[in-house]
């Protein structure tokens, strides 16, 4: 273990001694590769950097109260980063070595992953680029693969604590049939200006209509949305929202705990009938939101300055199974 004050980490970049990279070229993927080195050597005229032919991933490795060092769900991650790969014409990495390549950098990196106590994780970051130097927009024919891990504290400093969200209508993350479904970088590029005029105005962040028709709930920049009401968590569908891992295994726990479940267009009126709400996903889990203003209407929807009763069980049940202290039903978590 490193001499980290894991308790004080930020969420944000953190060295570690070792990624792992695999290029693809002539068609096939090559040899994984062990590096030190935390820079790229590429093009500069590689479609990465001109063409947005980029694509990544998110997810976590946890110190668990038994000794043992937990990663959630990253075959679920490997088939959404193939997904995203078919969606923007790059070579898909299949998951023996997706899988392969995050447990060797876990691994390479142990002593980086933060004390069960501290609250804090490894965060394991899959990226895609493509590499050739071209010009003229069509898909590169090299890419790399590279994973990077950083120990990270919670992405909100209160930690599982109500926040407030703000709609923010000037602005689109990503259109219908867009990009949005995939993890693409040009949909965070998209998010930045509404994300900093939402901290500006003393928001945890902002929440998007639906591009079209400016009605329905999307998501935030960085998380899917939900709310609870009769025993029912829902949750919006829509081809621009990204498809979240936490979500997907939230859903499956609301189930298992004998809640209702409906992906659906949630018609923004509709939050007022909402008994709870939060945003979801891999660096926060459950944000749970105390209100959410629509400053065009003037409209504040509430609910409540304490995390409800759903989101808790939700999440404690969830944090439960990724550090090994509630059995895993569903065969989630591998042990590095």
């Amino acid at each position: 273990m490193k001499d980290i004050d894991w308790g004080k980490l930020p969420f944000g970049y953190y060295k570690t001694d070792y990624n792992v990279r695999c290029r693809f070229a002539d068609g096939k993927w090559g040899e994984v590769e062990v590096t030190s080195n935390e820079y790229l050597n590429i093009h500069m005229a590689a479609t990465c950097l001109h063409y947005g032919q980029e694509a990544f991933e998110g997810m976590k490795a946890f110190r668990c109260p038994d000794g043992k060092i937990r990663v959630f769900r990253m075959e679920e991650n490997a088939k959404r980063l193939q997904t995203t790969s078919r969606g923007i014409m790059m070579p898909e990495v299949p998951t023996e070595l997706f899988c392969g390549m995050v447990l060797k950098a876990i691994r390479l990196n142990q002593d980086y992953v933060p004390t069960y106590e501290s609250g804090a994780a490894l965060y394991v970051r899959p990226l895609l680029i493509g590499t050739s130097a071209q010009l003229g927009v069509h898909p590169a024919k090299e890419y790399m693969f590279i994973i990077f891990v950083s120990p990270v504290g919670p992405y909100f400093r209160g930690g599982f604590a109500t926040n407030p969200y703000v709609i923010i209508r000037d602005y689109d993350r990503s259109a219908p049939l867009g990009t949005g479904m995939y993890k693409v970088g040009g949909n965070y590029a998209a998010s930045l200006k509404a994300n900093s005029i939402a901290h500006e105005k003393g928001y945890a962040c902002e929440f998007y209509l639906d591009a079209k028709e400016k009605k329905y709930m999307d998501e935030c920049g960085a998380a899917n949305f939900f709310a609870i009401k009769n025993n029912t968590y829902v949750t919006p569908k829509s081809t621009s929202i990204l498809p979240s891992v936490t979500n997907k295994s939230l859903m499956q726990l609301a189930e298992d705990l004998g809640m209702k479940v409906e992906r659906r267009p949630i018609p923004e009126e509709e939050l007022s009938t909402f008994e709870e709400a939060g945003a979801c996903g891999t660096a926060a889990v459950i944000s749970p939101i105390s209100y959410i203003d629509d400053l065009d209407t003037g409209a504040r929807y509430s609910f409540g300055e304490e995390p409800g009763p759903w989101s808790k069980k939700l999440y404690t049940k969830l944090r439960n199974i990724q550090y090994g202290i509630e059995e895993d039903i569903h065969g989630w978590v591998t042990v590095v």
